[in-house]
């Protein structure tokens, strides 16, 4: 068994408990059926336990630990503190009234990534955009939202944005479908500042765009807008992200996020390079 290491964010070190737990059924041949009688639980409780979708009792755990003959004491209380640790809240809790349930999962896993790398289509990606530029999407959303609604996520947008220079910073590769830079959100001085900002941004050690440019066609994208989320734990599998309008999906299976990953090579193969992308933006702010 791997050692558990208590790194990245609660919401990663809720999964890498997950992780374990099912493991350690597997090794023993136990259904999560039983493994939930044993806690007073159902099967489908287990079920999202191993997924990390749901928080932990250490007591649960512990009577999950004893099912699956974990008798060390050293193991058991590694995992026994990492149920600690996952289950302290993250910044993004604080924002609780503007951020649904289903995004806070998503924020949690953002914010432990080592490698982000999302596709966007309509709109400038949200680790992307300009002040202005958020406000201006969010004050256009259906059903209309308060002023006050507006400027809280306008603040959780640029809260998320931190994660690009502060401490151990991901790497963000994103590709930008020219259909977003060509959409006046916010009106052609919100433009300019949006595609300026993307040329500065774009100097970050850590951050590469891409533009997939209209004269290219049909591309590997039909799909839509996704994400890809790696993570510095090997235990981690890679999550892809898709939003829907009032939830999100989360694939961590091997062949979905293959798939996924092959879309996205194709993407960044088919694009224009970082460089060319930036002559881009730049004739275009020329343009406006």
């Amino acid at each position: 068994m791997t050692t558990v290491q208590p790194g990245g964010g609660s919401m990663v070190r809720r999964i890498l408990l997950g992780s374990q737990l099912r493991r350690l059924r597997e090794a023993r041949g136990i259904t999560r059926e039983d493994a939930g009688y044993a806690i007073r639980a159902s099967e489908s409780k287990i079920s999202l336990m191993e997924l990390g979708r749901v928080s932990f009792k250490e007591r649960d755990v512990a009577d999950l630990l004893s099912l699956y003959g974990v008798d060390d004491g050293g193991e058991r209380e590694a995992l026994l503190g990492l149920v600690r640790e996952a289950n302290k809240s993250g910044w993004w809790h604080s924002f609780n009234d503007v951020l649904p349930g289903w995004f806070q999962t998503y924020v949690g896993l953002e914010e432990a990534a080592a490698l982000i790398r999302t596709y966007e289509v309509q709109f400038i990606p949200g680790l992307l955009q300009s002040e202005e530029y958020a406000r201006a999407v969010f004050g256009q959303s259906r059903p209309v939202i308060s002023e006050d609604e507006v400027e809280r996520r306008v603040s959780l947008r640029l809260r998320r944005q931190k994660l690009l220079t502060e401490g151990a910073s991901p790497r963000l590769w994103a590709v930008i479908d020219e259909a977003a830079l060509r959409r006046p959100v916010g009106g052609p001085e919100v433009m300019r500042g949006q595609v300026q900002y993307l040329i500065d941004v774009a100097e970050q050690a850590n951050v590469v765009i891409q533009v997939m440019p209209f004269r290219f066609g049909a591309h590997a994208g039909e799909s839509g807008a996704f994400t890809i989320l790696r993570f510095p734990e090997q235990d981690l599998a890679d999550v892809v992200y898709l939003e829907q309008l009032t939830s999100a999906l989360y694939l961590d299976k091997r062949d979905d996020v293959d798939a996924y990953i092959q879309v996205m090579e194709r993407l960044c193969v088919d694009s224009l390079t970082p460089e060319r992308t930036i002559d881009l933006l730049a004739s275009i702010l020329k343009e406006r």
